[in-house]
C-alpha cells in the first residue's frame, strides 16, 4: 500500500513538473524596485508583461503617485504588481485585495489630478485576500508556480510571445507566429550561416542556367515563328515564364539581402524580414515571381489541354488556334487575380534566403491555399489530360500499324510528349512533396527555435520539451532546385537537328544575296551568252519562226517586259549592247561584293526574300539557247527587256 502511494506522488510531481513553464526566478532589473526587500522576480506577470523591460515602460506611468508618497504602501503594492516577488522555492508573492484598497482609497485624487487611468487587472475586486500572519499583519498571497492548480502561467497559453528584437512598427499588419507587429528575423531560423551562404551561391547558378535555357528556347521561337503552332505553341509561352522567374531569382541574388529585409533604426533590435507590402523593391519581385510562376503552370495545363485536343477530338492546328484568345485570358488573368488578392491580404514575405519576395515562407495558411492548393490542381489536371492525349494516340497508332512509315513518326512523337512531360512533371511533383512535408513539420521546427532562443530574446519558452527538429539544407536545396528546373525542360522539346541548322543559318555571314540583283545577274548571264552566238546563226534565222516566247517568260519571272517592239539593231550595236552588259554585270559583282562586306544588321535586312532567289536559279540555259536562236525578233525584245531593268 505504501509502494503504491510513492507511485502516485512521484507521477503526480512529474505531471506537475512537466506542466511547469521553463521559466525560473530571474534578478530584479526595474530600478524603481531595487529597494524592496525582495530582489527576484517571475515573468510574465499578473499583466501578461512578458519581461521586464515592457514592466518597467508601463510602471513608468504610475510612477508619479510613488513620487508624491499619496500612501505608505503605494511604492510596494506596484512593484509587487508589476514586478512581482520570487522566491527560491519558485513561489510568486502578488498584491492583496486589503492592499489594493488602501492604496486607491489614498490616491484616489492624485490619480484623478494627474489623469492616471487604473489597470483593468489590477482591479481590487478580482484580487484575493490578505493573510493574516501569527503577527497580525496582512501578508500576501503566494503562488506556486511549479503546481498546475496555482500556476498562474500554467492557467493561460502564453503561446509566443514577440521579443523586442525583432518587434516592427505598429499598423503595418505584419504577424509573426501569431504575434501582431513582429517579424521573422533576417537571419534564417533553421540555418548556419555558411549554410545559408552556400544555398545563395546555388540559387544563383541554377537561376543562371534556367534563364540560358529559357532565352534559348524563345529566340529559337523567334527565329523561325511559323514553326511553332498549336498544339505545342504554349510552350513557348511556358518558356517565357520561367524566364523571368529564373531571372528574378538571379535579381534576388545580386541584391543579396536588400529587398528581402529591413534593417533596423533602433539600437539593440534586429533585422527582420519584409512582411507586408512595406516595401516596394520587394512587393515587386513577388508580383513578377508569383504571377509568372503560377503561369507557367498555367500555360502546362493549357499545354496539355491542347495536345489531348489534337489526340482526342482530332482538333486541326487552326481549330485549336481559333481558341488562343481564351487560352491567354486564362493564363494570364487568373494568376493576375491570385496575385492582386495577396497583396490585398498583405501577405507578401520577404526570403533571407533566395533575396526576393514569395508568400507562404512563414503563414502556414497563405502557403497551403495559394503554393500548394494551385500546384496540386495543376499537377492532376495536366497529368490525367496528358494520359488520355497519350491513350489516344496509342489508338491512332494501332489504327495505322500496317503504315510503317506514319507509325514510327508517331512513335517518336509520343517519346518526346512522354520525356517532356516527366522531365516537367517529376520535378513538379518534388516541389509538392516538398511543401508537403513543410506543412507536416513546421510547427516543431519553430517550437525548437523558440526553445534555443527563449532565453536569449527573454520571452516564454515552451511548456512540453521535446527533441530538437531542424530542417535539412537538402530540403531547401531540393525545392529551389525543383523551382528551377522546370524551366530546362523547354530545350529538350526544341533539341532537333532542325534546330541547329537554323541557329548555323543565323549566324553563317555568307547571307544570301539579293533577289532583284540576282534576277539582273541571272539575265545578263544569258544575254551574253545568246548574243555570244548570235553571229553563228543568223544565217539560220530564217528555218525559225520569230518569236520570243520563251525570252518573254523568263522576262516575266525577273519582273521585265518585252511586250515593246524596236528596230532591228545592227552587228555594231550589238557589240556595244554587249560590252554595256558586261558593265553592268561587273558592276553587279561589285554591289555583291559590297554587301558581303556590310554589317551582319545590314543583310539581315535582305533575309526575308532570299528564298526567291533559288528558284530563279533553277532557269535551265537549254531555255535561253533556243531563245538565243529565234532572230532578229528576239534581238529586239532582249533590247528592250534590258533597257527596262
Amino acid at each position: 500500500m505504501q509502494t503504491v502511494l510513492w507511485l502516485i506522488i512521484v507521477s503526480f510531481t512529474l505531471n506537475s513538473c512537466m506542466s511547469h513553464s521553463l521559466f525560473t526566478c530571474e534578478p530584479v532589473r526595474v530600478q524603481w524596485c531595487h529597494g524592496m526587500s525582495y530582489n527576484r522576480t517571475f515573468f510574465p506577470n499578473m499583466l501578461d508583461h512578458y519581461d521586464q523591460d515592457i514592466a518597467a515602460t508601463n510602471m513608468k506611468h504610475f510612477m508619479p503617485l510613488v513620487n508624491l508618497r499619496c500612501s505608505p504602501d503605494v511604492h510596494l503594492f506596484l512593484c509587487q504588481a508589476f514586478v512581482p516577488e520570487c522566491t527560491e522555492d519558485t513561489r510568486v508573492l502578488h498584491p492583496c485585495r486589503e492592499l489594493c484598497e488602501r492604496v486607491m482609497s489614498d490616491c484616489s485624487r492624485d490619480m484623478h489630478t494627474f489623469g492616471i487611468s487604473w489597470p483593468s487587472e489590477l482591479q481590487c475586486d478580482g484580487l484575493e485576500s490578505c493573510h493574516v500572519s501569527p503577527a497580525g499583519s496582512a501578508v500576501s498571497p503566494v503562488e506556486d508556480v511549479t503546481t498546475p492548480r496555482s500556476s498562474l502561467s500554467a492557467n493561460r497559453d502564453l503561446g509566443f510571445w514577440c521579443p523586442l528584437q525583432l518587434k516592427t512598427r505598429p499598423g503595418q499588419g505584419g504577424s509573426f507566429l501569431g504575434a501582431q507587429d513582429c517579424a521573422p528575423p533576417c537571419d534564417n531560423m533553421y540555418l548556419k550561416a555558411h549554410e545559408v551562404r552556400f544555398a545563395k551561391t546555388f540559387i544563383g547558378i541554377c537561376s543562371v542556367v534556367c534563364l540560358c535555357a529559357t532565352l534559348f528556347t524563345f529566340l529559337t521561337f523567334l527565329i523561325d515563328v511559323k514553326r511553332f503552332r498549336y498544339p505545342e505553341r504554349p510552350i513557348i509561352f511556358y518558356a517565357v515564364c520561367y524566364s523571368f522567374v529564373s531571372f528574378i531569382y538571379f535579381v534576388g541574388f545580386l541584391l543579396g539581402n536588400e529587398a528581402a529585409c529591413i534593417k533596423s533604426s533602433v539600437p539593440g533590435r534586429s533585422s527582420t524580414v519584409v512582411l507586408g507590402a512595406q516595401n516596394r523593391a520587394c512587393s515587386l519581385l513577388f508580383m513578377l515571381l508569383y504571377f509568372f510562376s503560377t503561369a507557367g503552370m498555367v500555360w502546362w495545363v493549357i499545354l496539355t489541354i491542347t495536345w489531348f485536343l489534337a489526340a482526342g477530338p482530332k482538333w486541326s492546328c487552326e481549330a485549336i488556334e481559333k481558341k488562343a484568345v481564351w487560352f491567354h485570358t486564362v493564363a494570364w488573368g487568373l494568376p493576375g487575380a491570385l496575385t492582386v488578392t495577396l497583396l490585398a491580404l498583405n501577405k507578401v514575405e520577404g526570403d533571407g534566403i533566395s533575396g526576393v519576395c514569395f508568400v507562404g515562407l512563414y503563414d502556414l495558411p497563405a502557403l497551403r491555399w495559394f503554393v500548394v492548393a494551385p500546384l496540386a490542381v495543376a499537377v492532376l489536371a495536366g497529368l490525367s489530360l496528358l494520359l488520355a492525349g497519350i491513350v489516344s494516340l496509342n489508338h491512332v497508332r494501332q489504327v495505322i500499324q500496317h503504315d510503317e512509315r506514319n507509325q514510327e513518326k508517331l512513335k517518336k512523337f509520343m517519346i518526346r510528349i512522354g520525356v517532356f512531360s516527366g522531365l516537367y512533371l517529376l520535378p513538379l511533383l518534388t516541389l509538392l512533396g516538398c511543401y508537403l512535408y513543410e506543412q507536416a513539420r513546421r510547427g516543431s521546427w519553430e517550437n525548437t527555435w523558440i526553445n534555443e532562443r527563449c532565453q536569449e530574446y527573454g520571452i516564454p519558452c515552451s511548456y512540453s520539451r521535446t527533441d530538437a527538429d531542424r530542417p535539412e539544407l537538402l530540403l531547401f536545396l531540393m525545392k529551389y532546385l525543383m523551382t528551377l528546373v522546370v524551366g530546362i525542360s523547354t530545350v529538350f522539346w526544341v533539341s532537333s537537328k532542325k534546330t541547329c541548322t537554323e541557329w548555323a543559318s543565323f549566324f553563317s555571314r555568307s547571307r544570301k544575296k539579293d533577289p532583284i540583283s540576282e534576277s539582273r545577274r541571272v539575265l545578263q548571264e544569258s544575254c551574253e551568252f545568246f548574243l555570244k552566238h548570235n553571229s553563228r546563226v543568223q544565217h539560220k534565222s530564217k528555218h525559225y519562226k520569230s518569236t520570243s516566247h520563251k525570252l518573254k517568260v523568263i522576262s516575266k519571272s525577273m519582273g521585265t517586259s518585252t511586250g515593246v517592239q524596236t528596230p532591228v539593231v545592227s552587228n555594231h550595236e550589238n557589240t556595244a549592247l554587249s560590252q554595256n552588259l558586261s558593265d553592268r554585270h561587273r558592276s553587279s559583282e561589285t554591289s555583291t561584293r559590297d554587301r558581303a562586306e556590310s554589317t551582319p544588321a545590314e543583310r539581315c535586312s535582305s533575309s526575308r526574300i532570299s528564298s526567291r532567289t533559288e528558284s530563279l536559279r533553277r532557269i535551265p540555259v537549254k531555255d535561253t539557247l533556243e531563245t538565243g536562236r529565234s532572230g532578229t525578233n528576239s534581238q529586239s525584245n532582249l533590247r528592250v527587256a534590258v533597257t527596262s531593268e
